[in-house]
């Protein structure tokens, strides 16, 4: 799928290929949740994070605002894993009945870290699946 980009996300992709190297595929700019979310291209997300945290630290001071990172992958399945990390997904499935509903199995203990604070972590995920996979729901089982 085709994702087109603002002229202000196009600028924070470019501010973060520089600090950190790295290819970026999208930019999300969530005001929902006041936080700023980056796909990276799959293999190089250490590279993103860099030693310590400390590049995802240093772009954060830098616009005013958290940064999610989430790793770019082949499968729409794996994508959605990726973008709910730092859960531990045991397993994805994709239903295309009426809509296309990824059905994501995370640990009891980890469903917190899948939702994230205010349901940032699991909205970012939904748009980014959207975006790059025609998904249109992720479901926790």
């Amino acid at each position: 799928m085709r994702v087109e980009l603002s002229d202000d996300a196009r600028q924070l992709v470019a501010l973060f290929e520089d600090e950190a190297a790295v290819t970026v595929r999208d930019c999300v700019i969530d005001e929902a949740h006041d936080q700023v979310v980056y796909l990276v291209k799959r293999g190089e997300i250490a590279d993103a994070i860099g030693p310590g945290g400390e590049t995802v630290t240093t772009v954060e001071e830098r616009i005013g605002r958290p940064v999610k990172l989430v790793e770019d992958a082949d499968t729409a399945e794996d994508f959605v894993a990726n973008a709910l990390a730092p859960a531990a997904v045991y397993n994805v499935t994709i239903s295309e009945n009426d809509d296309t509903i990824a059905y994501v199995e995370v640990a009891q203990e980890d469903r917190g870290a899948a939702i994230g604070r205010e349901g940032r972590n699991i909205d970012a995920a939904r748009h980014l699946a959207r975006r790059h996979y025609g998904i249109d729901g992720i479901e926790l089982t």
